[in-house]
């Protein structure tokens, strides 16, 4: 009766070993901690055994025995498990893995006075899908979820002291594929994907060059469109204090001779340069940017081969003002910033008779002032303007001469990282022949992050 009691015990505290090592991290993740966690519970049924081997005492005894053998094998387990714990504890000071995102809803009403409109430009603000000219207006009634994201994020401490971390995130946005008619199924995208080893990154993440901290607090997916840089792409930066150089992917906007159909081009052989300087204190934060580009195009069919460069410089910041408000702003101009800028609103080249390939100056300037009226209620008066210097005898007069936008929003917080926003987005873009269009949204928006 004595072994099988002993035997019960036995089986009973090897299964809270195996639950507590499987609970505490995965221990089937390789065979050194199956092989660890098979001589433990061997160690157990050993000791067990030699108490049993040593049970000669009559039946009246029986009860003396089996508490002692199993006062020895709790002992041993609670042994095993401490030592394990400690382990587990000491893993996880050099592991720690994250999931993040938010889930966001928008109900979005825009009007256009001068077209119609179709596309990602109904999703958010995009200066350049704005119709313009004298066509009947349109309005539209959109609801959709694409802004949603998920995110993981892991970082490691080596053993000789150096720190690895790694960053994946997807959204809906801009998808390839999905439509509204039964079940808004939206293909996922990459946002970032990308590792740091010590000062080095190494992946697709946000450009360089594009000072995210400074993006006001709006309901639309950018904000001020048309005056902010905004972008991500693959790179190799390297950080150093304050100090930032990266070397990006390069691809080329061209606006063909006389005008038409933007020309996109990966003929690049460099990339793309940038230096930046970052300064953050108790008063907020600035940012110093400069970057060098190759805007290159080889069309052998059309006889065309020439690459030119272009060049861009940023100013940013967010400067904390009184009762814990703020002022966001950036200015950035440049000779071929095409994509970096505007979201592509205008080319970063246009090509001349010859094909030859000449730069596009821009200019694009954004403030953003952000009010809290108390601990759960704030607004934001944002303001944007874009510029673009075209010679009309290479592009023609139908490209975009200028762009700008006004941004006012109520957002409540009820809960922390929950949001409930409206945001009305006032926008116009005008071209070189003088026509224009306006685009008035109302935008209302449920946000909560994890």
């Amino acid at each position: 009766m004595a072994r099988k009691s002993l035997r019960k015990l036995l089986l009973s505290l090897s299964v809270a070993v195996v639950l507590s090592c499987s609970w505490s991290g995965s221990v089937f993740a390789d065979g050194d901690r199956v092989e660890a966690l098979e001589a433990r519970i061997v160690e157990l049924e050993n000791l067990v055994n030699q108490l049993l081997q040593h049970q000669s005492a009559p039946a009246a005894n029986t009860a003396a025995v089996e508490a002692k053998a199993e006062g020895a094998a709790e002992a041993k387990v609670m042994a095993m498990m401490d030592e394990h714990h400690k382990a587990q504890q000491e893993k996880a000071k050099k592991h720690s893995y994250k999931f993040g995102g938010f889930i966001k809803t928008d109900v979005i009403f825009s009007d256009y006075n001068s077209g119609s409109s179709a596309g990602a430009g109904r999703d958010f603000y995009i200066p350049g899908t704005i119709p313009v000219g004298n066509g009947d207006g349109e309005s539209y009634l959109d609801f959709h979820a694409k802004e949603s994201r998920i995110n993981f994020k892991s970082t490691h401490l080596l053993d000789n002291g150096a720190k690895i971390g790694t960053f994946f995130e997807m959204d809906f946005q801009l998808p390839g594929q999905g439509n509204e008619r039964v079940s808004n199924s939206f293909s996922p995208r990459i946002r970032h994907a990308f590792l740091t080893y010590n000062k080095w990154l190494v992946g697709q993440t946000w450009q360089t060059f594009f000072n995210v901290g400074a993006l006001p607090e709006n309901l639309d997916f950018v904000g001020p469109a048309e005056a902010s840089l905004f972008g991500r792409q693959p790179m190799i930066r390297y950080t150093s204090g304050a100090i930032q150089f990266a070397l990006e992917n390069p691809e080329t906007t061209i606006t063909p001779y006389g005008g038409g159909g933007r020309i996109v081009s990966d003929d690049n052989q460099v990339p793309d340069v940038v230096l930046r300087y970052n300064l953050k204190g108790s008063w907020g934060s600035f940012t110093a940017a400069g970057m060098v580009r190759q805007l290159s195009y080889d069309n052998s069919a059309a006889g065309i081969d020439d690459s030119t460069s272009g060049y861009g410089i940023s100013l940013s910041g967010k400067f904390v003002l009184a009762n814990k408000d703020d002022f966001r702003w950036m200015v950035s101009t440049g000779g071929g910033l095409g994509r970096y800028i505007g979201l592509n609103t205008a080319n970063g080249a246009v090509l001349d008779a010859a094909g030859n390939l000449h730069t596009i100056d821009s200019t694009g300037v954004f403030g953003s002032y952000r009010h809290l009226w108390n601990s759960k209620w704030r607004s934001n008066l944002t303001l944007g303007y874009l510029a673009v210097d075209n010679d009309t005898r290479l592009t023609g007069t139908s490209v975009t001469k200028n762009a700008t936008s006004l941004h006012l929003n109520l957002i409540y917080s009820p809960q922390p990282k929950l949001d409930f926003g409206a945001e009305i987005l006032l926008a116009n873009r005008e071209i070189e022949s003088g026509a224009d269009g306006d685009m008035t949204r109302l935008q209302f928006s449920a946000k909560y992050s994890y």
